[in-house]
């Protein structure tokens, strides 16, 4: 089931304090029937205790929320029949087989006995477990763990499907793996809801909202994030000295910020045309520059610049 007019979930003016702590401030969002929904934020942003309302395990202080139609408040147990949850522990038991798994989850989450064995075989197969049925769950790899407790989850068909960090410490070809099984699923229709600190999944994602210090600081597609967060250009530095190169570009007129990329810097100026005076400033102190260039920016780069933007202005806020 979802709601009437085609929203998952939807919250409006959600508020949970604890004590005089404000972990979740005011925000508002929804998600379409059948989208991958990206939720992005540093550590303590309030991603995790939105999750924990929405799967009905906390009351907010105010606002409203509702999932597949259901209220948080009011129907907290017909949300938790209606969703699948995933973690990054993934909840499973290692001493089962993958086949006890699956049927101990199934009983976890009602599955009727007459649709047990259908829905265990189908579970097995949208995973790829089939032959892995009667390995011991603790001797499998972190990929096929990963996919087991996927399989759990969604024994039961649920239209909502939640994923906190479901591919934490799960090797590149395990992650690729898992989310062509999230592209499946959101093409029959089923709504995903997933946290990540990879990057390169949040490009997978339809929309993404990213949250920090408790609060939706933006929402949209992963290109109008990329877009619509630069102030400006942005540039590509690779040179020596790396740290000094640091010190040197954020002391130049027209740099409105520096990060760090790997071996590489990005810079965020005013205009990409100011890119020929800081090369010529950066070799004037012996920095050598081996490639400067404007780039499109990446979302790591909108992740930076938005969450650094929230951080700043709250500071700005507090001063005296």
């Amino acid at each position: 089931m979802t709601c009437p007019n085609g929203n998952s979930v939807e919250v409006e003016d959600l508020v949970k304090r604890f004590g005089d702590f404000t972990a979740v401030d005011h925000i508002s969002f929804q998600t379409r029937t059948g989208e991958v929904f990206g939720f992005l934020g540093p550590n303590g942003s309030g991603k995790s205790t939105t999750i924990r309302i929405l799967c009905g395990l906390l009351h907010p202080t105010s606002g409203r929320a509702t999932v597949a139609g259901y209220d948080v408040v009011k129907s907290p147990e017909l949300i938790r029949r209606n969703i699948g949850y995933m973690s990054q522990k993934f909840s499973l038991y290692a001493d089962l087989t993958v086949f006890e798994n699956l049927r101990f989850y199934a009983g976890m989450y009602g599955v009727p006995s007459s649709e047990l064995r259908a829905r265990i075989d189908w579970a097995l197969e949208m995973a790829g477990l089939r032959g892995r049925e009667s390995s011991l769950t603790g001797t499998l790899s972190g990929g096929w763990k990963q996919r087991l407790a996927l399989g759990c989850a969604v024994l039961h068909r649920p239209p909502i499907v939640f994923l906190d960090e479901p591919t934490s410490g799960v090797d590149p070809l395990s992650r690729r793996l898992f989310w062509e099984l999230i592209q499946r699923m959101s093409n029959d229709g089923v709504t995903i809801f997933v946290t990540t600190h990879y990057m390169d999944e949040a490009e997978y994602c339809n929309r993404l909202a990213l949250m920090n210090g408790g609060k939706l600081i933006a929402l949209g597609t992963p290109t109008e994030l990329k877009l619509g967060s630069i102030q400006g250009a942005l540039l590509l530095l690779e040179c020596d000295r790396l740290g000094d190169a640091i010190e040197r570009v954020r002391r130049f007129e027209g740099v409105r910020d520096v990060a760090v990329f790997g071996n590489a810097l990005h810079l965020v100026v005013a205009d990409a045309a100011v890119a020929p005076a800081i090369r010529a400033a950066l070799e004037a102190d012996a920095i050598s520059v081996t490639n400067l260039q404007a780039i499109r920016p990446s979302l790591e780069d909108a992740f930076v610049a938005l969450t650094t933007r929230r951080t700043a202005g709250s500071t700005a806020e507090q001063s005296p």
